[in-house]
């Protein structure tokens, strides 16, 4: 079963500013919750490795589309079956509208749970939330790479079928790597947390709420699990 996304913001920076930080993927662990390393292989080809409570997972996602102040478009390639695409509009007044579409498909129960749950799409809020403040507090970019991919030829909003490769992919390190990966990553953590409570840090104000949420939604999951009926029928906790 395939789910969708779609998630925008507005950012207080030009276009050009909030492009150019998104093109910097190896400082999205400064924003993106539970990334602990993102590594870029080549211009169109980038190596992702989470970790939520001990628990690390790895994938490769690579860059379909790239066009600088427009579109990063994205397919994993293993270790996760996801797609999308992040856009930047200028709308004026040194502001800029990002917006993300992602494409993604939950595996097994717990991922399934947290998908009724919304908890993917709360992630990649949060995630957005976390940029605004990280590229506002700065007010520039820390780095730039203004080349392009496959300008001149549009592949629209990839979903999964461009992510067919990772399909039924384990991912690496012998651990399932089915997490949901988004904006280059930007809910790449989210599925992870279904099944392991996430750790954030207690000062970050733009946290606070998605911890509740995921609290919520790994305490659910554990009362579906423990309770079970003994032999005469009869619930036990």
């Amino acid at each position: 079963m395939t789910t969708n996304v779609e998630k925008s913001i507005m950012v207080n920076v030009p276009v050009s500013t909030a492009y150019n930080q998104w093109t910097q993927f190896e400082e999205f662990p400064h924003f993106m919750g539970g990334v602990t390393s993102v590594t870029q292989l080549g211009d169109d080809h980038l190596e992702w490795v989470a970790e939520i409570a001990g628990v690390k997972r790895r994938w490769e996602a690579k860059i379909l589309e790239q066009v600088p102040d427009q579109k990063v478009a994205w397919a994993a390639t293993e270790g996760a079956t996801n797609a999308g695409a992040v856009t930047f509009q200028d709308v004026g007044g040194g502001q800029t509208s990002v917006h993300l579409s992602l494409s993604y498909e939950p595996e097994g129960v717990v991922e399934t749970i947290g998908d009724k749950l919304n908890v993917v799409e709360k992630q990649a809020e949060g995630d957005l939330k976390r940029f605004k403040k990280f590229i506002e507090d700065e007010g520039y970019a820390t780095g730039a790479w203004r080349g392009s991919v496959n300008e001149g030829a549009p592949v629209g909003t990839p979903d999964v079928l461009d992510a067919a490769a990772s399909q039924g992919d384990s991912g690496k390190a012998g651990i399932s790597g089915k997490a949901a990966a988004a904006g280059v990553g930007v809910a790449a953590v989210a599925a992870a947390a279904m099944a392991n409570k996430k750790k954030k840090d207690t000062h970050d104000e733009v946290d606070t709420q998605a911890d509740a949420e995921v609290d919520m939604v790994v305490t659910d999951v554990e009362t579906v699990i423990v309770v079970e009926p003994d032999d005469l029928g009869t619930p036990r906790i």
